[in-house]
């Protein structure tokens, strides 16, 4: 066995007395999976559901503009603290805290206190008192505050501050740094202020039956003096940047079905969206989704384009807003870069490098504005967006000629660019890119569609021969290329995107990279107990090397392409496996309370098992949100072309949730409203005047 392990001289063990003490620990993501998350961006309030209390451990405490203003704030009734009994969420930005106290009037086991916090993300906490006793009761109360004013993400990887010191300021505290400072002020006033403790106390008289609120208000305010409401780049504030919520930019769509549970799922999904919701600090009447809390407090440009698209149905002011946003940052000089939008780099797995969001968000940008068209974007607008549209597309034919002369990556879009390697996704979104893009600009009037379906049609015919593993099972699509040429063979999730066409004109859809037997073929791997965990899909096959059911992206299920896969299977054809899927999703929703977080655990579905949350996940997040309405009106099948003045349904013949009644959508920037029988049948209720009604 000579020469198989390395040899090294052998050296006693080292006294235990004398032994260094250990590194310390590298920075670790701190759990949130139990916590609940309020989110009105950029405030948020994070809570244990175990106790109520905000203690200071992990990500507790309030938050504006990316800085934690209040860690602590801990309440103790007559010396005690409540037992808590309830946690729930009562809105996106909202929850509630249930507790009880025992007093000396109380004549049995049963407690005769009620204690009731009501805790909002704007900074807002109202804690209320109830007397169920006979007798009239004097009660001491006090709250314990303190904070760090620690950065979000900081807190997020356990390296909170200590706490800072306290100064008695108006009717509450004080904490101040040198760039900022955080209060707490209460009404009714304290009657007693510690600062030196960080303790408002008070004395309550609560007569038999009555009840007594006393609200606190926590404030951040920056050296310059604004209150931080807006998130750049950084997650920070703005100085001068507006201080109110912005409005939705969608239109408010509910749904009625035989299942309930997903009338609920939608109208949780659209609240969670309006607290992702974020102005861009540079034009702030433009806002966009934050990719998703508590991690990523701002706009990503891949999901935040992603989230845009998928709510189409709702209106185009989002994809617009978003649109505006991005053509700002996209890179405009000449070079190699020119036409591609910015975005960092995002972790693919354990079996290939970082993939660019950028790259993604470029070839989205004019997919997502020919849809946009069709679903009814106003004909300004579009011209506003079209150049920016021309850039990515010029970016996406220089990058691909830049690649011609390599014999492995020849014609495909490297990613990260220039070296490649070639992924499965990119491929996809490129293709759609190319179509989608030909066809606006062949609706504008301007030159360069021949050439790119030219492209689209050589890619077509590269990847199905380079792209595609034949096996005795069938075959596959390679997750990847590696630059010089080799596949990486893996069952991936991401392959969805392959089935993920997008709208031309007359609301029909573009083809795919695949023919019609491998499409089928892919269909059926999407279906099998490999990726399906009957939650969702899993991101790399269960028997696939290195999988691991809570890798982010080799084996959690992750919303997003769960839903897209149903779409994608529901426009091939295949409605069997695209209502599993959906029902799937569904399912999962109700153990999360319909706020499905971006991904959770890809362990298979038992009998009486629920989804395993991931610890580190965020919740809500902007595309698992989009996705649960994307993968719901999936069912009815909305295929619009507002330029051309038709709009068709194909709704799902398998109906999984019985007859279903969707109003509130928008199309052609009017009310939009269809309802769908229990056989698949869809009828149109309410729609703008002028759209004929197609099969």
């Amino acid at each position: 066995m000579a020469g198989m392990f390395p040899t090294t001289p052998q050296t006693p063990p080292t006294p235990a007395r004398q032994r260094a003490a250990p590194p310390p620990r590298p920075p670790e993501p701190q759990p949130v999976h139990t916590t609940l998350i309020c989110a009105a961006l950029p405030a948020l309030a994070i809570s244990s559901a175990d106790h109520g209390q905000l203690t200071g451990s992990g990500m507790e405490g309030f938050y504006r503009s990316g800085r934690r203003t209040l860690a602590r704030c801990v309440l103790r009734v007559a010396g005690s603290q409540p037992l808590h009994v309830q946690a729930r969420s009562v809105g996106a930005d909202r929850a509630r805290f249930t507790g009880t106290l025992r007093t000396s009037h109380d004549p049995g086991p049963d407690p005769g206190l009620l204690v009731e916090r009501l805790r909002n993300a704007d900074g807002t906490e109202r804690i209320t008192l109830h007397n169920h006793t006979p007798r009239a009761l004097r009660l001491p109360l006090e709250v314990n505050l303190a904070t760090d004013l620690a950065e979000l993400s900081a807190v997020a990887l356990g390296f909170a501050g200590p706490d800072l010191p306290a100064s008695v300021h108006d009717a509450g505290l004080r904490w101040a740094t040198d760039t900022a400072h955080a209060t707490v002020t209460a009404d009714p006033p304290p009657e007693d202020a510690l600062a030196a403790a960080g303790l408002l106390r008070w004395s309550l008289d609560l007569p038999p039956g009555a009840h007594r609120t006393i609200e606190l208000h926590i404030c951040l305010h920056t050296r310059s003096g604004s209150t931080g409401s807006a998130y750049s780049a950084a997650g920070r504030g703005t100085p001068g940047a507006s201080t109110a919520r912005p409005p939705r930019p969608w239109s408010a769509a509910r749904l009625q079905s035989d299942d309930p549970r997903a009338g609920t799922l939608l109208t949780t999904a659209l609240d969670d969206l309006n607290g992702l919701l974020i102005r861009d600090p540079a034009v702030p009447a433009d806002t966009g989704l934050a990719a998703g809390i508590p991690w990523r407090c701002t706009l990503a440009p891949a999901e935040a384009l992603a989230a845009a698209r998928m709510l189409l149905p709702l209106g185009t002011r989002l994809a617009a807003s978003t649109l505006r946003t991005l053509a700002r940052s996209q890179h405009a000089e000449t070079g190699p870069d020119f036409g591609r939008i910015p975005g960092p780099l995002r972790d693919a797995g354990p079996h290939s490098p970082p993939s660019c969001t950028g790259i993604e968000a470029t070839l989205l940008f004019p997919a997502v504005l020919a849809e946009a068209r069709r679903w009814g974007l106003p004909a300004p607008e579009v011209e506003r967006l079209l150049p920016a549209a021309e850039r990515c597309l010029t970016w996406l034919h220089r990058t691909t000629e830049a690649t011609a002369d390599a014999s492995a990556g020849a014609g495909y879009v490297p990613d990260p660019a220039p070296s490649g390697p070639y992924r499965c996704e990119t491929q996809a979104h490129a293709h759609r890119a190319a179509l989608l893009g030909a066809d606006l600009l062949d609706a504008c009037n301007r030159p360069g569609a021949d050439a790119l379906r030219d492209w689209a049609a050589a890619l077509r015919r590269r990847f199905r021969d380079g792209f595609w593993i034949d096996d005795p099972g069938g075959g596959r699509p390679a997750a990847l290329c590696a630059p010089d040429g080799r596949p990486l063979t893996r069952l991936v999730s991401g392959a969805a995107h392959l089935l993920d066409t997008g709208l031309l004109g007359s609301g029909a859809l573009a083809p795919g990279l695949l023919d019609g037997v491998r499409t089928e073929q892919l269909a059926k791997l999407l279906n099998s107990p490999a990726l399906d965990t009957s939650w969702g899909l899993r991101g790399l096959g269960h028997k696939e090397d290195g999988y691991n059911p809570f890798g982010h992206r080799s084996g959690a299920v992750r919303v997003h392409e769960t839903a897209v896969a149903a779409s994608g299977l529901a426009a091939a054809g295949r409605e069997a496996e695209a209502t599993s899927l959906i029902r799937g999703l569904l399912d999962a929703s109700e153990s999360f309370g319909y706020r499905l977080p971006e991904m959770y655990a890809g362990h298979q579905r038992t009998g009486d098992g629920a989804p395993v949350p991931h610890p580190t996940a965020c919740r809500p997040a902007a595309v698992a949100a989009a996705g649960a309405i994307h993968a719901l009106l999936t069912l009815v099948g909305i295929r619009p072309d507002v330029p051309g003045g038709t709009l068709s349904l194909r709704p799902l013949t398998g109906t999984p949730l019985g007859a279903m009644q969707v109003t509130g959508l928008t199309v052609a920037e009017q009310p939009f409203s269809v309802h769908v029988s229990g056989r698949g049948l869809g009828m149109v209720e309410e729609a703008a005047d002028g759209l004929q009604l197609g099969a």
